[in-house]
């Protein structure tokens, strides 16, 4: 009888993810999406502060908080509809699912660019557009997270994972300084290339043949929500990992006010603005490239938390400077920062959780990044509105801090968390 030791190794190489044509064409997919994300995300922040501060005369306090609001109009769909949303990934085909949320995404988008250029946005018309895109992006997000892990074998998932990531960081780089250009020249045009984007990622997603049909576990839909929210809150693990990133996030989510940094605190206008909204995401694409080939091994728990820390320097750092380039460097910190953080954080959930309540999981975790990310831009701006942009980014960076030192006492587990195996 053989021994189990003597079985060879996995191919765990670079050459054999690139061998996983349907993994190729979600990797494809999530990076035109993000592109496109990111574009649209920049148009309707510069496009609401500037209706704010032009068309309604607004003072900057005030036009800051309008900014905000688009987070927390984003996030209300995504808390009505994260549980729901995750038992769907778990019930039906995840590539379906997000074939229709493009479907919505291109509706959205198209419609903003039709609009805008007819002369009739607004700033309720913008937010309402802003909640519509939550709404799907509630749905496309848990069915995205389950659908990747299908399409490689488990022991490619960490690079997978990275490269997943990598995906996302690079589009979050170009997204953000091509839509600078093209909000400089016509938010119209910045819808209408978002658009487009979404097309083009809803194509791969049409080209993938692999099953994504997940094994159906018995029980009625509330049961199985449960089941998924006991899971998250039994595994220390994983719920340490998640609401960590949940109230850094949200105490330093000073990247929303960008808009008001851009145009009333640094002065660079409009392409500076995308220059300084790619500086967290050039950050997180040079770390992304680095685990992509040296992925993390040992002491990640302690890597993570080392990771939340230096964001809440680096956002220190941007609220503080008023120079261009420290604050550029400031944001390249917390985004290298941020996406070790992310890389830890999404590596122990994949790994821990069955393929059968990824998409539950998922719903959580994404209900947490929401409101992370959403919350985080609504609380930056509520802050703005008594202490100013700089004392919100100032405050934002502390608390991050704060947040660091607290789950690491009340979680030791994850902070002993070792090898990401």
């Amino acid at each position: 009888m053989s021994d189990s030791a003597d079985l060879p190794e996995p191919d765990t190489s670079l050459r054999a993810l690139l061998g996983q044509r349907d993994f190729v064409l979600f990797w494809l997919s999530r990076f035109v999406a993000v592109l496109g994300v990111q574009v649209q995300s920049v148009a309707l922040g510069w496009h609401v502060y500037s209706l704010a501060r032009d068309g309604e005369g607004m003072d900057v306090k005030r036009a800051a908080f309008m900014v905000s609001m688009i987070g927390l109009v984003s996030f209300v769909p995504v808390l009505l509809l994260a549980l729901p949303a995750g038992e769907t990934a778990d019930r039906h085909d995840r590539r379906r699912i997000l074939l229709r949320c493009y479907t919505a995404e291109i509706l959205v988008a198209a419609g903003l660019a039709v609009a805008t250029f007819l002369g009739w946005a607004s700033i309720p018309l913008l937010l309402a557009a802003a909640a519509l895109f939550g709404a799907a992006r509630s749905y496309f997000s848990p069915a995205s997270t389950a659908l990747g892990p299908m399409l490689v074998p488990r022991a490619l998932l960490p690079r997978a994972i990275a490269w997943q990531s990598l995906a996302w960081q690079t589009a979050s780089i170009g997204g953000p300084a091509l839509g600078g250009v093209l909000v400089a020249l016509s938010p119209s045009l910045s819808y209408g290339v978002a658009a487009v984007l979404y097309l083009v990622a809803g194509l791969c997603v049409l080209l993938i043949r692999g099953n994504a049909q997940p094994v159906v576990q018995p029980g009625s839909r509330w049961a199985l929500m449960q089941e998924g929210l006991a899971y998250v809150w039994n595994n220390k693990i994983v719920f340490g990992a998640i609401s960590l990133d949940l109230f850094a996030v949200i105490l330093g989510g000073a990247t929303a006010l960008l808009p008001v940094f851009a145009r009333d605190v640094l002065h660079v206008g409009a392409e500076g603005f995308g220059l300084l909204r790619a500086g967290p995401a050039i950050g997180a694409a040079a770390v992304a490239f680095w685990l992509a080939s040296n992925p993390i091994r040992k002491n990640a728990g302690v890597i993570m938390f080392t990771s939340v820390a230096l964001f809440g320097v680096g956002t220190l750092i941007f609220g503080l400077s008023q120079l261009i380039w420290i604050s550029l460097g400031g944001l390249i910190l917390l985004g290298g920062a941020d996406m070790i953080s992310v890389y830890v954080r999404q590596t122990l959930v994949q790994l821990s959780t069955p393929d059968h309540m990824r998409g539950r999981v998922a719903t959580v975790s994404s209900l947490f990044i929401g409101a992370s990310n959403e919350l985080g831009e609504f609380e930056s701006g509520l802050v703005a509105r008594f202490l100013g942009p700089v004392g919100a980014a100032v405050f934002g960076g502390v608390g991050a801090l704060v947040v660091t030192g607290v789950w690491a006492r009340l979680f030791p587990d994850l902070r002993k968390a070792d090898r990401l195996a």
